[in-house]
């Protein structure tokens, strides 16, 4: 595996890779590498010639008072764990290296930034938007991979490629879970063992909806409703969101005809997390 931290390095080697035909496939992360980052990049490996991961903790999808300074960063470990995985090149560059001096320039999905997760953070989406675009037009992938437990953001890229026409194939990993059922996330390592028993209750507030939805509930609100009462086992969890919404344009829905996104967001003592499942009719 070839690590570059500059812009000039990466695409000098990726400009040698592609004059042998290679099938260029990316994964771009923050680190703080688990199993669901490894998933994609084993669906990379499948369906690509080369594979290139992104290190890059982005400061622009951070608001003032979150965890920017303290978001883990375990560069050695990921290092090493790539290395075992077959990855062909890590793109591991500094701030400096992607947003330069005075950057001003802003990539912003205009109607999907604002929701979900945007609602309550507000520029998050800018912030990826941005990054990503920029990592696009270095990487030149025909394929990225992102996981489906950031489902809003893989609304909000989705929508980028294809209102700027970027030949990117946008593919999807299906959640990757702990034993006990909670989401793999980054963020997990903040939890105390008390908290992280409080947060399996975001699991099981989606699956008592789900529950509800396979014995032939299609009311969104109802849905809702049957979550939030399991949410109120755990008064320690609180709810930044619970909601059904289209997953292309999460736009808000009332009676589920077509596969509908159920989605929330809780804070588990100061520690933000994300869950969601598609209900499939």
């Amino acid at each position: 595996m070839k690590l570059f931290a500059t812009i000039p390095e990466v695409r000098a080697a990726l400009s040698d890779m592609r004059a042998i035909r290679k099938r260029v496939g990316l994964v771009p992360t923050m680190g703080a590498l688990h199993d669901g980052h490894l998933s994609l990049v084993r669906a990379a490996k499948k369906q690509c010639d080369a594979v290139v991961v992104s290190i890059f903790v982005n400061p622009t999808q951070f608001a003032p008072t979150e965890d920017l300074a303290k978001y883990p960063r375990q560069m050695e470990r990921d290092r090493a764990l790539l290395e075992e995985e077959g990855v062909d090149i890590l793109f591991a560059p500094s701030v400096e290296e992607i947003y330069g001096s005075g950057s001003i320039t802003w990539v912003l999905v205009e109607g999907l930034s604002e929701k979900l997760d945007g609602r309550s953070r507000p520029g998050h989406f800018r912030g990826v938007a941005t990054v990503v675009a920029k990592l696009f037009n270095i990487i030149e992938p025909q394929i990225a991979f992102f996981g489906q437990k950031d489902a809003a953001q893989l609304a909000v890229i989705r929508r980028m490629v294809r209102d700027l026409n970027f030949p990117v194939e946008i593919i999807a990993g299906a959640i990757v879970r702990e034993p006990d059922g909670l989401a793999m996330s980054s963020r997990n390592a903040y939890l105390s063992p008390e908290e992280r028993g409080h947060a399996l209750v975001l699991q099981r507030s989606l699956r008592r909806a789900e529950a509800e939805f396979q014995s032939g509930q299609r009311i969104a609100a109802k849905l809702i409703s049957a979550a939030l009462e399991v949410l109120a086992s755990e008064p320690q969890v609180a709810v930044d969101y619970l909601e059904i919404v289209n997953p292309d344009t999460l736009e808000s829905v009332e009676r589920i005809t077509q596969t509908a996104l159920l989605a929330i967001a809780a804070r588990v003592g100061s520690t933000r997390l994300i869950d969601n499942i598609l209900l499939i009719p």
